[in-house]
């Protein structure tokens, strides 16, 4: 995964409330392989017409955020189901970060194990967010290393769980994050033999 530090990127404004995974991903689109791309149906039904057509009152169907890095929304973004894919769809898009005061539980863990920073602040400052952006397409800059969102006028800080930023901050995953412990890991092993010879197993047979 790519690693998230400081990143400026044009950010969409989404002044919906509970967007959920079924909105992020509709269910008839998951037979797509990962290698089809689930970026151009992120937010189908919410995009796009009937026949195709974009939906011109629907920001994130508009051609000046078509390449937003971020996604700025209301309370409870990702409930929903427990889809992976709502996160794929997120970042196929190129979709670097959301935005919002809370997120579903299992929407969020999926996010971090796919290098998607979820920045949770509190709704009024998201609410500013929403009218800057809403009054002229903007870029904002989100810097992990700070833990901080940097708009026009604005520097709005935020709390992440420590783990999860590690993970971020290096663009790991989970077996990545075990495998940062090798020598620990490996010490630990070295020791238990040497001191429980007994419980190791016989490779001679």
């Amino acid at each position: 995964m790519k690693p998230f530090t400081r990143v400026t990127a044009l950010a969409c404004p989404l002044p919906i409330a509970n967007i959920d995974t079924d909105q992020l991903i509709p269910a008839r689109f998951m037979r797509r392989t990962r290698k089809e791309g689930y970026g151009p149906v992120l937010l189908h039904d919410l995009r796009f017409e009937a026949d195709g057509a974009p939906k011109p009152d629907f920001p994130l169907a508009r051609p000046e955020y078509g390449s937003a890095g971020f996604i700025v929304a209301r309370r409870n973004f990702g409930s929903g189901s427990s889809r992976e894919a709502a996160v794929y769809a997120l970042a196929d898009f190129g979709i670097r970060a959301v935005i919002a005061p809370s997120f579903g539980d299992i929407f969020a863990q999926n996010a971090v194990n796919n290098g998607l920073l979820l920045v949770r602040l509190p709704e009024d400052q998201v609410e500013q967010l929403l009218v800057k952006l809403a009054a002229e397409p903007a870029e904002i800059t989100v810097d992990l290393e700070r833990k901080q969102v940097e708009a026009p006028g604005l520097a709005l800080p935020f709390t992440l769980d420590p783990v999860w930023r590690t993970k971020l901050l290096n663009g790991w995953d989970d077996l990545d994050l075990t495998l940062s412990h090798r020598a620990e890991i490996e010490q630990f092993m070295a020791h238990d033999a040497s001191s429980r010879p007994w419980m190791m197993p016989d490779r001679s047979v």
